[in-house]
């Protein structure tokens, strides 16, 4: 079965960083592009950041860029999400997507196939 196991949330002041992580099994995870995608309270699924395979080529949203780094380690079969200089507004549920084969997907979530349950991320003071 495909799994998705989010981890790395967390409460954190405005400013403050944190490092998502994703792991994943029930597929050859260095086959395919991988996304993370949030959530946030009464708004629906905004796409973040997407990582082709072999992490050659990254995607940002603009809201994130030059803030977020997202990476993969498929040795290991884990896809990262490096947080800095977090802002209230990236308060969400956040979670790892997989792009179906043979798409590219980038920021259309119609095209990812599976996705994890999530980790929660807070910033607040």
């Amino acid at each position: 079965d495909v799994q998705f196991v989010e981890s790395g949330g967390g409460m954190v002041q405005p400013g403050g960083s944190l490092r998502l992580s994703c792991s994943i099994s029930g597929f050859t995870f260095r086959h395919f592009h991988m996304s993370w995608v949030r959530q946030a309270p009464g708004k629906g699924p905004e796409w973040v950041s997407w990582i082709e395979t072999g992490g050659g080529r990254t995607r940002y949203a603009d809201f994130v860029k030059g803030r977020f780094t997202i990476s993969r380690d498929d040795d290991k079969n884990t896809l990262h999400l490096q947080m800095n200089n977090l802002k209230p507004e990236d308060t969400a549920l956040y979670y790892c997507a997989r792009c179906r084969p043979g798409y590219e997907c980038y920021d259309n979530l119609r095209d990812y196939d599976y996705r994890g349950g999530g980790t929660r991320v807070t910033v607040s003071s």
